[in-house]
């Protein structure tokens, strides 16, 4: 019998508090994660730049002059999603921790309660714009890879008769395609439908060509694929294992991302699913690394 991973600690709330005491402490660590090998010019990516004397983690860059025929002053901030907002970062520090060591997600809701935030609206904003931050490019994924489609949404049943006709997959549901690696990490995505062009499109996009085996369950929107080597199990047949073929994997992170829709979320608009996949996505990926917390604010 295979080993189960250890567990990976993430920072606890008294170390977080003990890591961001204030808001400089804050800015001291946005600082070392964005630039590592010292401050540059995000514009002209110029490493000699000068600090603001008047102005703390404010610099200038005087090579923009000779690009641009003007100097370019700069925050700490600047083309992040802490740009422009008028929260203190401690606080979207704060929110970011507690949406990533929340294993089925937090609630915008919740967060406005924990965070005491003033209207629903700020805390909202704030975690769809950290979830942006979470959205990771697409790595084509190789070995043994299981492929798998499912449906997001409520029952038609139990929905409004004016609201069983919307499109989007059965009963109006929004359909998503996934793709993960054993042992290794998920590629999701939100589409419009799951049809034969669309989920071969998705497979051939992120499949490597070192490939050794394609599971899938038996749909026949996959027939098409026989440039891999591929696996089938029939589910209608009860039929979940055939030696090393089986989408038990996909189907345990459809699992975590369902239980957060309906157990954390309640509901997800289709407009901003891929917001939450990405959510889930990022912190399956993530789920060995024990600095998860870094890797995010290194994103935004």
């Amino acid at each position: 019998m295979a080993k189960r991973p250890k567990p990976v600690h993430q920072m606890t709330v008294a170390q977080f508090e003990a890591m961001f005491p204030d808001e400089e402490a804050c800015k001291h660590y946005l600082v070392k994660r964005r630039w590592p090998n010292g401050v540059e010019c995000p514009r002209c990516y110029n490493k000699k730049v000068f600090p603001v004397g008047t102005m703390p983690f404010k610099w200038q860059c005087y090579e923009c002059e000779k690009i641009e025929g003007a100097g370019y002053r700069f925050s700490l901030t600047v083309d992040t999603i802490f740009e422009n907002t008028n929260k203190p970062l401690r606080d979207w520090f704060k929110v970011t921790h507690l949406m990533l060591t929340s294993k089925k997600g937090i609630s915008a809701l919740q967060i406005q309660r924990m965070m005491g935030f003033g209207s629903y609206e700020t805390a909202h904003g704030m975690c769809h714009k950290i979830r942006i931050a979470l959205l990771e490019p697409e790595k084509q994924l190789g070995g043994i890879v299981e492929v798998d489609e499912t449906y997001i949404g409520g029952k038609s049943h139990n929905k409004h008769r004016e609201k069983r006709t919307v499109r989007g997959g059965p009963g109006g549901k929004t359909p998503i395609i996934g793709a993960v690696s054993r042992k290794g990490k998920v590629i999701a995505r939100v589409l419009s439908q799951i049809d034969k062009e669309d989920a071969q499109k998705f497979v051939r996009e992120v499949l490597a060509d070192d490939v050794s085996l394609l599971a899938t369950d038996e749909s026949r929107v996959y027939d098409d694929l026989t440039e891999y080597p591929r696996g089938t199990v029939n589910h209608r047949a009860k039929q979940y294992v055939v030696g090393a073929i089986h989408t038990n994997t996909i189907e345990g992170f459809w699992s975590i991302f369902k239980r957060g829709v309906v157990g954390t979320f309640h509901k997800v608009s289709a407009k901003y699913m891929p917001l939450y996949v990405a959510e889930f996505q990022f912190r399956y990926n993530n789920r060995f690394n024990p600095d998860i917390f870094g890797t995010a604010i290194e994103a935004a």
